[in-house]
C-alpha cells in the first residue's frame, strides 16, 4: 500500500471517529460520517462505495437527525458542556476504547470510544448539575430524553461506520 494511500485512509478513519464522537456533544456526527464517506467515494472513483450505499447512508443520516430533532422538540434540552465534562468525555472515550477493543476488535474501538465518551460527559454533567439549586436543576425527563437522543444517533452512526468499513474491506 503506497504511503499516500495509507495517509488518506488514516485521515478517513480519524474523521469517522470524529463523527461518532461529536454526537456526544450534540453535533451532527452522522452528517460528518456521510460527507466523509462521499469524499472517500469521490477520491476512489466509487470503486468500493457506490451510489446505492451512499443513498442508504443518506437515509440513515436523515433518520438519525430527524429523530434527534423530534426528541429535542419534546423537551430534551442539550447540556452546556463544561471544560471538566469535555476532558471527562475524552478520557472516557479512550478508556472505553481500551476496554472494548480486545473484546470486539475494530468495532469495539469505535463503540468503546463513543460509549466511554458519552459516559464520561454524562457522569460529569450530572454531578455538576447536582450541585445547582433544586429549582435550576434539569428534570430527569429532559436528561432521559437527551440520553435517548444521543444513544439513538450514536447507534445510527455506528451502523453507518459498519456499512462503510464493511464495503471498503470486503
Amino acid at each position: 500500500m503506497p504511503l499516500l494511500e495509507i495517509a488518506g485512509m488514516t485521515i478517513f478513519i480519524l474523521v469517522l471517529f470524529v463523527g461518532i464522537f461529536s454526537i456526544v456533544f450534540g453535533l451532527p456526527g452522522t452528517v460528518i460520517i456521510l460527507i466523509n464517506t462521499i469524499l472517500y467515494s469521490l477520491f476512489t472513483g466509487f470503486d468500493k462505495i457506490g451510489i446505492k450505499i451512499l443513498a442508504i447512508l443518506l437515509v440513515i443520516s436523515l433518520l438519525a437527525e430527524a429523530l434527534d430533532f423530534v426528541l429535542g422538540m419534546a423537551g430534551a434540552a442539550r447540556f452546556d458542556a463544561s471544560k471538566k465534562g469535555i476532558w471527562a468525555s475524552v478520557t472516557g472515550g479512550f478508556i472505553g476504547a481500551i476496554i472494548m477493543t480486545p473484546v470486539f476488535y475494530g468495532f469495539g474501538t469505535i463503540a468503546g470510544f463513543f460509549l466511554g465518551g458519552f459516559t464520561g460527559i454524562l457522569i460529569t454533567e450530572l454531578i455538576r448539575q447536582g450541585q445547582l439549586k433544586p429549582v435550576i436543576r434539569t428534570g430527569y425527563g429532559i436528561i432521559l430524553g437527551r440520553f435517548t437522543g444521543i444513544l439513538a444517533k450514536g447507534f445510527f452512526a455506528f451502523v453507518m461506520i459498519i456499512i462503510t468499513l464493511t464495503n471498503i474491506y470486503s
